[in-house]
């Protein structure tokens, strides 16, 4: 087994078992990993992929129920942000996003953990949520990040721990798979990437059922911690996932 088979198991099984636990983040942890040796364009697709066969997974074993009301909102805007997401994406300085971006949560996510009294956000209703979705739309053209604004203002909001999760998990299957089919509609995916999907789906599998089954257990306030602590990782990972390209820049 070569080395690169071994850092896609290995950032396979990883971003399972956190997606698994917190239902996000997929595609920020694995892409720590495949960023520095694989090409960009096969490390997106196969976090994509893995995402999406996360989200497939979590749908049977973590079930949150569906209330479309609070769900429609976040989706909607999600299915607008994507296409301008996939038609910015050949201008915009990806890797300059993902740096200032991660910066952005490894400031602020700290600072929410261990400030208790900060208050929740009560207002902007569907119309706050749907631009938070867009967001997670948007996001979700660089390679499945769609996630991490919806669960960053569902934490913000003081959402109780399941109906996060169902918000996040519907909104993410969604999205993913339109952001799927529209990597194989544009190229991204192949009948060349095939191979490494069949590397990424079995080594994910049973750490995404241990995460699932670990989430079951865990209080509000635990929840809430980890959330936050994946959030300030996702920061790090999306910053250490631009600095190869960065430092390429540079010399």
């Amino acid at each position: 087994m070569d080395a690169q088979t071994l850092i896609i198991i290995a950032g396979a099984a990883t971003a399972g078992f956190v997606q698994g636990l917190s239902g996000f983040a997929f595609g920020m942890v694995s892409m720590s990993f495949w960023a520095w040796t694989m090409d960009p364009r096969l490390a997106a697709a196969m976090a994509v992929f893995g995402s999406l066969t996360g989200q497939i997974i979590a749908a049977v074993t973590v079930r949150r129920g569906f209330d479309i009301k609070k769900i429609a909102p976040f989706v909607l805007g999600g299915l607008l942000g994507l296409p301008l997401g996939l038609l910015l994406l050949p201008q915009l300085d990806v890797l300059m996003f993902k740096a200032l971006l991660g910066s952005l949560l490894m400031i602020a996510c700290p600072a929410m953990m261990f400030s208790a009294q900060l208050p929740r956000i009560t207002r902007g209703g569907r119309i706050a949520d749907s631009l938070v979705g867009a967001g997670g739309g948007f996001m979700g053209a660089f390679g499945g990040f769609t996630g991490v604004l919806p669960t960053l203002w569902c934490t913000l909001r003081g959402m109780e721990k399941d109906s996060q999760r169902a918000i996040i998990q519907n909104f993410n299957l969604a999205l993913l798979a339109v952001t799927f089919a529209s990597y194989i509609a544009t190229g991204v995916i192949t009948t060349a990437t095939l191979p490494y999907f069949a590397i990424v789906a079995p080594a994910m599998l049973i750490p995404s059922l241990l995460g699932a089954r670990l989430y079951i257990g865990i209080s509000e306030a635990t929840f809430r911690k980890v959330v936050l602590g994946l959030l300030t990782a996702t920061g790090v990972a999306l910053l250490a996932s631009s600095v190869p390209g960065l430092l390429r820049r540079l010399v």
